[in-house]
């Protein structure tokens, strides 16, 4: 059976040491009280919930799925599901970082991040239920009208009712100008709407009272495409004046979807018959609101991979440590025993130094989003605001795209490291392959997140804010340029950075000439994108050790931080250079391909 601890240091040396949340919380008027200890007391709460209330429902979950009743609709979760979800209101958990206004704790963002990072590792299906009523939440707080946040937000802050996303239909996923779904207006102001939607995380349960829908629909006179799309409020049960829930409304789960993974969580097929709903912001604009959700959760989904890449990584090396095999290839390791340990053997100690890399970084990553998110939405200073909401478009793709192929790589490589007890079930690993395997296709595709990256964040404004991000890394080469013992971690960022200026020009003529040309170098793009940004933060995490060492400190913490970034930079950091010239190789190797796939 797999355990879980969850990784408060990490945690602490990324938020405090190296990136000085507190600190800078402390210039946001709503967080000026704000300290490391409260961060880190609350943290500490959180990894008990998660390892102790949701992780040991992880694998009966995984086994039991959820069920429906086709007669009334109905979804049942798996056992324990429901109680785990009454804990987790009780608790105060689902109001962690919203407004008090609503009825929620005002907490940091960052701590909300890193509390359902742990919530991920210990069980990704049962988190996406209340993990999407955040998506719901900052749409409504953005777009809803004061009438609709009151009858709303409250509830949705509490944890009484959750929120979905309903986009994907039969035949459109990503390309949502295709969508069907009509909303026809009422005399009293709402809207009765119609259409099927696929693949709708925790579209209906039976862990709260209500759900509130958030629905992609057309208007009988909405113009074609992207442009003619608005968005509802559709609840599975009508709200009455006072707030108490009144009739079923007319949205109902008319199936399960059979899944590789997150079985424990229900992915609906949703029927929507005359169902009433309401307009969210304008007419024809719905993906204005859509998008607040749909950019939640591109980081929520990096971090369901950060969290299974945590847990696959503690249980690989676990495991490394206690399973015999053979002997290392430079003599015997543990003489008292008929073979030594596998994490004697070079690649097993790559496999593990891989997760244990990819999570350091992302962990990084992710707690840099979620302080941007908060400078763009709460900091007093407007070109703050401004800056921050210009850097975190830049590298929420990467957020997504990078550390779901990142999980990908590493939850696999610590199945690995098991063997054949890898693929079996009660080891626990090849779920969590199989639940990280969703992620690479959420919220728009990796690919569609590479192309997002270079053609939108990147060539849509020739590069300025890549160039912003270019003089974070070029700040902290010039301080750390003279520094013998940072030259392993600087060179290498120095260099890239460089080199990605004319890399991005190159590709970007290139795609001028033909647009093919991006589509063909998105993907390589992105991943060459996403090292230099953790390149940059393991440059961070190294000064930072290289520092306290030199203070005297004989922690081996920070030893192992030094040679995670060494590992990093040694291994799989040089990857960019494949990567740069796959890319250069172009467009025509692909799309001149019409014999061999006829």
């Amino acid at each position: 059976m797999p355990t879980y601890t969850p990784p408060l240091r990490d945690m602490q040396f990324v938020m405090h040491e190296v990136l000085n949340v507190a600190q800078d919380l402390q210039q946001i008027p709503k967080h000026a009280e704000m300290d490391v200890e409260t961060i880190n007391a609350v943290l500490e709460e959180g990894g008990k919930f998660a390892a102790e209330v949701a992780f040991p429902l992880n694998i009966s979950g995984d086994t039991e799925g959820c069920t429906i009743d086709q007669t009334t609709h109905a979804v049942t979760t798996p056992k324990g599901f429901k109680e785990a979800y009454r804990q987790y209101i009780d608790g105060g958990w689902a109001a962690l970082a919203c407004d008090p206004e609503y009825g929620g704790q005002g907490l940091p963002y960052v701590v909300n991040g890193m509390f359902y990072e742990m919530l991920n590792s210990a069980n990704q299906a049962w988190t996406m239920y209340p993990g999407l009523t955040h998506g719901a939440y900052a749409a409504l707080e953005t777009h809803g009208t004061p009438e609709q946040k009151a009858t709303y937000l409250p509830k949705m802050t509490s944890g009484e009712w959750t929120g979905t996303m309903c986009l994907t239909e039969p035949h459109c996923g990503t390309d949502l100008g295709l969508m069907r779904t009509k909303a026809e207006p009422q005399a009293d102001g709402t809207y009765k709407i119609t259409g099927n939607k696929i693949f709708i995380s925790a579209g209906e349960h039976d862990m709260t009272d209500n759900i509130i829908h958030l629905v992609l629909a057309r208007l009988p006179d909405a113009p074609p495409g992207i442009k003619g799309i608005s968005l509802f409020i559709v609840p599975k049960f009508h709200v009455n004046a006072d707030g108490s829930l009144g009739e079923r409304n007319g949205i109902y789960c008319g199936g399960l979807e059979h899944k590789m993974g997150i079985h424990g969580n229900a992915t609906c097929q949703m029927v929507l018959e005359d169902a009433v709903g309401t307009m969210v912001g304008q007419a024809n604009k719905g993906m204005q609101g859509m998008f607040v959700m749909m950019n939640a959760a591109r980081l929520g989904v990096g971090n369901q991979s950060l969290g299974l890449t945590e847990v696959a990584f503690q249980n690989a090396l676990a495991y490394a440590k206690d399973r015999i095999q053979m002997r290392s290839l430079s003599g015997t390791k543990a003489k008292d025993k008929p073979a030594d340990p596998i994490i004697v053997h070079p690649d097993v100690r790559k496999m593990l130094m891989t997760a244990r890399a990819y999570a350091d970084g992302g962990r990084a990553l992710q707690v840099y989003c979620s302080m941007l998110l908060e400078k763009e939405h709460n900091h007093p200073d407007e070109k703050v605001r401004k800056d921050a909401g210009e850097m975190l478009a830049l590298l929420t793709p990467i957020a997504k795209a990078f550390l779901t192929d990142n999980g990908h790589i590493a939850t696999n490589a610590c199945m690995q490291v098991f063997g054949g007890h890898g693929f079996i079930k009660e080891w626990g690993m090849e779920q969590f392959v199989r639940d990280n395997r969703i992620n690479m296709i959420y919220e728009g595709t990796n690919t569609i997140q590479s192309l997002d990256l270079l053609g939108r964040k990147v060539l849509g404004n020739n590069g300025a804010t890549l160039k912003k991000f270019g003089k974070l890394v070029g700040a902290l080469v010039a301080e750390e340029g003279v520094n013998e013992k940072m030259a392993e971690f600087i060179t290498p960022i120095a260099i890239l950075g460089e080199q990605m200026t004319k890399f991005t020009t190159e590709v970007g003529f290139k795609g001028f000439q033909n647009p093919d040309e991006v589509g063909a170098a998105a993907v390589d793009y992105l991943r060459v994108a996403g090292h230099l940004v953790f390149g940059y933060f393991f440059a961070r995490m190294a000064q930072v050790a290289l520092r306290e060492i030199a203070a005297g400190s004989t922690d081996p913490f920070y030893t192992a931080k030094l040679q995670t970034a060494r590992f990093y930079f040694a291994k799989l950091f040089p990857e960019t250079a494949t990567l740069m010239r796959t890319a250069r190789t172009g467009s025509k190797v692909l799309m001149d391909t019409n014999a061999a796939l006829a």
